[in-house]
């Protein structure tokens, strides 16, 4: 459950300058890595741990035009979209607030459960900044589940040469002690035998040693999240009709090329659950429309 429930994402990096320059530089910096990887595609990920929190970053080139990007990931909606295909998203709906845009968002495990047995998080949806050439999304929630707090998720695109688009997707948050209790006992428990991508060593057997404890968590959540919007965009061009199906079946297959890191069930048990999450949301939606 714990995984789920940390599934969001932070700030960017601490360069100098505008956010595209930072995203453009940071592009520049990583050339040779996102050509020579262990992903074996163009894509990066590092995580960091502090006492008050972790925080997960991946760096990518896609194949799709930048303005075919920021089209598609722009608004509320379309991140809903994108959120529900984690394997630990209940329902995702946006509405408006206060504070504007909000995405209403419940977690909670793989298995089918009651949505009241979940966890709720409420993000503050804000389009930072949108330029012809970048485009850059926030989100943020002051409280999370099992104390945890101050998420913050950026999302960020600059086009680049060869008419494909960088990204940079990264979340964090923040803990105090009894949000830390919480996730160092999932770690002693069903989280014991998972790590995340970094490679931090070498077994006696020669095989990498991967980190594990929260950085395990926040590596795996990030990927899955990354590979969702690859899923996502991977169906704009499908009918409207078939759309779902191709963005949960892609998404399976992208997150089967790391079965150390992110197997959890197999592809007809994800289905099913996805589509009935699904169904779930849009049916939450049109109630809501309707009473608006």
């Amino acid at each position: 459950m714990a995984a789920g429930l940390l599934a969001v994402f932070a700030n960017a990096g601490n360069a100098q300058g505008l956010p595209v320059d930072q995203l453009r530089a940071k592009h520049a910096e990583l050339g040779n890595k996102l050509s020579h990887n262990q992903f074996r595609k163009p894509l990066t990920l590092d995580s960091s741990e502090s006492p008050a929190g972790v925080t997960g970053n991946v760096y990518a080139l896609i194949d799709h035009p930048f303005a075919t990007a920021a089209a598609a990931l722009n608004s509320p909606e379309d991140w809903c979209e994108i959120l529900i295909l984690h394997i630990n998203t209940k329902y995702c709906r946006a509405s408006r607030g206060d504070q504007g845009s909000i995405l209403n968002m419940i977690v909670g495990t793989k298995q089918d459960r009651p949505l009241n047995l979940a966890n709720r998080l409420e993000f503050v949806y804000r389009v930072a900044a949108q330029t012809p050439n970048y485009l850059q999304v926030t989100l943020n929630a002051d409280q999370g589940p099992l104390g945890t707090r101050d998420y913050r998720i950026v999302f960020e695109a600059v086009a680049v040469d060869g008419g494909r688009t960088f990204i940079h997707v990264s979340y964090a948050y923040g803990f105090g002690t009894v949000g830390r209790l919480a996730m160092q006992a999932y770690l002693g428990t069903l989280g014991r035998s998972k790590v995340g991508f970094t490679v931090a060593g070498t077994q006696a057997d020669g095989r990498p040693r991967h980190v594990g404890g929260m950085r395990g968590v926040v590596e795996r959540n990030t990927m899955r999240y990354y590979l969702a919007i690859e899923a996502y965009l991977g169906a704009l061009s499908t009918p409207a009709q078939a759309r779902l199906e191709k963005r949960l079946r892609d998404w399976f297959a992208a997150a089967e090329r790391y079965p150390r890191q992110l197997h959890e069930m197999e592809r007809d048990e994800y289905l099913d659950m996805k589509r009935k999450e699904y169904l779930r949301q849009q049916a939450g939606l049109r109630q809501a429309l309707r009473y608006a």
